[in-house]
């Protein structure tokens, strides 16, 4: 697949994510781990490119940097997102502005590493993006997840 492709890739994810996030859902067990897999593996498909041999070192630390991020976003983006039990048991998640918030930081954050990439000469791909948003996105639904798992139906009665 080409880095057109990969990208146009990544922003519809991105912005159906993001849309979903927004509206209140049932936060389900089934496939949470589906559309993570899936980005990666495409990121896997693309194969090589992920590390720029001309500058190995740099290459390396912006990707772990890339993914540290990913992670942080993840993590934090789960913990933003508001839970709450219905009267029928079901466990429903939405998003605030604080999530809002999370992912423009967070892509703000991933544009400025890839500025330095630029500016130190590293060759950056698309790859390591869908390797990152995937990474987010696995950590993200993993922690709610296990959130909702803590949620207790709402028509339990006090003991």
């Amino acid at each position: 697949m080409s880095g057109l492709t990969n990208a146009l890739v990544i922003v519809a994810v991105v912005g159906v994510v993001i849309a979903r996030q927004l509206r209140p859902r049932a936060v389900a067990g089934g496939r949470w781990w589906l559309m993570p897999v899936i980005l990666l593996a495409l990121a896997i498909r693309e194969g090589g490119g992920l590390i720029d041999s001309h500058h190995e070192q740099a290459a390396v630390v912006l990707l772990a940097a890339e993914l540290v991020v990913g992670g942080v976003m993840g993590v934090v983006w789960a913990t933003t997102t508001h839970l709450w039990t219905e009267p029928d048991g079901r466990v429903m998640a939405k998003g605030t502005k604080a999530t809002i918030a999370v992912w423009v930081l967070g892509i703000a954050v991933r544009a400025g590493l890839y500025a330095i990439a630029a500016a130190v000469g590293v060759r950056q791909t698309s790859t390591s993006v869908l390797i990152a948003v995937a990474a987010t996105l696995l950590i993200r639904s993993g922690v709610l997840y296990w959130r909702a798992q803590s949620l207790g139906p709402s028509y339990r009665t006090a003991s």
